[in-house]
C-alpha cells in the first residue's frame, strides 16, 4: 500500500487528504471537502499540494529524439519522455506514408500496447492519424494520402489496436466506412479535411464523434461557409486542440472552451518535444525546432514540442480552473475512449496521477501505482 497527499481532486471536487493505492490501483480516497478556493488557500500556504489525475494525450508522434514511426525501441523512448512530464496514458500517433511504412510502424507499437513500458505512460494503443486525408489538407503530413477501405483497417488493427482514426469525410466512401468502423467500436475523428460544414454535418451523423486539432489543417470558419471549424463550434460535442498558444490563438481557443462541452488538450508532439532547437524526424521529414515551435522548410508547422503538464498550465492561464483544466487534460480524453477507469481518482481506476505545487510545477508522477520521477531528474538508464 502506498499513499499521496494533499489536495486530491475528485470528481466530486477536491478533499484535503490522502489517496492510498495498491498493485496499480486506487484502493481509497478519503479527506475533507474543500471548495477549488479553499484547495487554492491550503496550497498557497504550503501546507498542501494539488494531486490531479494523470495526463491523457491521445495524439503523440514522439518525443526525446524518437519518433513513433522510427519502430524498434522508439515508443519505449517516447512513453519514459511524456510520463516524466505527467502524462500517464497515451495513443502513439502514426503519419501518412506508404502502406509498408504504416505496417512496420505498427509492428513496433504492439509489444508497447500489449505491456506498459518501464517508467512509462500506458500505451493504450494508436491514433492513425494518416493516410485516409484530404490531399488539399495535409498540413505536414506527407503526400501519401489515399481513400480508407475496411479490410485495410481491420488489418492495421489486427497488428496493433486502433483506438483512434482520424479520416476526410469529404473523401468518397468515407462517410459509409465511417459508419462501419462505428459498429465495430473504432473512434473516428474528423480532420485533415478541406471539407465544408455540410461534409462535417453528415459525418457526425455518421458517428464520427470529434475533431482532430481543432482549427488546424481544415477548412475554416467564414460566415457564409462555416466550413469545418463552423460544423465543430456548431455541433461538436468533442474536440482535441493543441494548447500551445502556437497552433491556436488564445481567442479561438476561448471561442471554443465556449461552443465545445468535451473540448480536451493534446500535444501533436514530435521527437522535438523535450530537445534542444536543431533538426529532428516527424515521420520521413526533416523538422525544425526553434523559437518554440517546430516546422517544415517552408515554414509549416509541423507537430509541437508540447507537454501536457505544460498544457494545463496554459488552460490556467487563459482564465480555467484548475479542476476544469484537469478535465480537459485527463477525464475527457479517457470518456472519448470509452476508459471509465482512467482520467479520475476513485477507488478502483487506475492509480494515475500527478502531484504539483502552488506554480503547477510536477513534484510526482504516478504511472499505474508506479513512481515516475519528474523531468528535470531522469530516470536511471533512459
Amino acid at each position: 500500500m502506498d499513499t499521496l497527499e494533499g489536495c486530491i481532486l475528485t470528481p466530486a471536487g477536491f478533499l484535503h487528504g490522502t489517496l492510498a493505492h495498491a498493485d496499480g490501483r486506487v484502493v481509497a480516497v478519503e479527506g475533507t471537502p474543500l471548495t477549488e478556493e479553499q484547495a487554492h488557500a491550503r496550497v498557497a500556504g504550503g501546507g498542501s499540494r494539488w494531486v490531479l489525475p494523470g495526463f491523457i494525450d491521445l495524439h503523440v508522434h514522439g518525443g526525446a529524439g524518437h519518433d513513433t514511426m522510427d519502430g524498434a525501441q522508439a515508443v519505449a523512448h517516447i512513453a519514459r519522455a511524456h510520463a516524466r512530464h505527467g502524462t500517464t496514458a497515451l495513443l502513439a500517433t502514426t503519419m501518412t506514408a506508404p502502406a509498408a511504412d504504416i505496417e512496420a510502424a505498427l509492428h513496433a507499437l504492439a509489444p508497447a500496447c500489449a505491456e506498459r513500458p518501464a517508467r512509462g505512460a500506458r500505451v493504450l494503443g494508436v491514433h492513425l492519424e494518416g493516410p485516409f486525408l484530404s490531399p488539399q489538407r495535409l498540413g505536414a503530413q506527407p503526400d501519401f494520402a489515399c481513400a480508407a477501405t475496411l479490410e485495410q483497417v481491420l488489418a492495421w488493427h489486427a497488428i496493433a489496436p486502433l483506438r483512434l482514426v482520424t479520416m476526410a469525410p469529404e473523401v468518397p466512401g468515407h462517410l459509409e466506412l465511417i459508419v462501419a468502423l462505428r459498429a465495430r467500436g473504432f473512434v473516428v475523428q474528423i480532420g485533415h479535411s478541406a471539407g465544408s460544414y455540410e461534409d462535417a454535418l453528415a459525418a457526425l451523423r455518421a458517428g464520427a464523434s470529434g475533431f482532430t486539432h481543432l482549427f488546424n489543417a481544415m477548412t475554416g470558419l467564414h460566415h457564409r461557409a462555416p466550413g469545418l471549424v463552423g460544423a465543430a463550434l456548431a455541433h461538436a460535442e468533442r474536440a482535441e486542440l493543441i494548447a500551445d498558444l502556437l497552433h491556436v490563438h488564445p481567442g479561438a481557443i476561448r471561442a471554443a472552451l465556449r461552443a465545445i462541452p468535451g473540448l480536451y488538450c493534446v500535444t501533436d508532439s514530435t521527437s522535438a518535444a523535450g530537445m534542444p532547437d536543431g533538426q529532428y524526424r516527424l515521420g520521413r521529414q526533416t523538422v525544425t525546432k526553434c523559437l518554440g515551435g517546430v516546422r517544415l522548410a517552408d515554414g509549416t508547422l509541423a507537430g509541437s514540442t508540447l507537454t501536457m503538464d505544460q498544457a494545463l498550465r496554459n488552460l490556467v492561464g487563459l482564465g480555467l480552473g484548475l479542476a476544469e483544466a484537469s478535465r480537459r487534460t485527463a477525464t475527457i480524453a479517457a470518456e472519448h475512449l470509452g476508459l471509465a477507469d482512467r482520467g479520475r481518482l476513485v477507488p478502483g481506476a487506475w492509480a494515475d496521477a500527478v502531484v504539483l505545487d502552488e506554480q503547477l510545477v510536477l513534484q510526482e508522477v504516478r504511472v499505474e501505482g508506479e513512481r515516475v520521477s519528474p523531468d528535470g531528474e531522469p530516470a536511471r538508464g533512459d
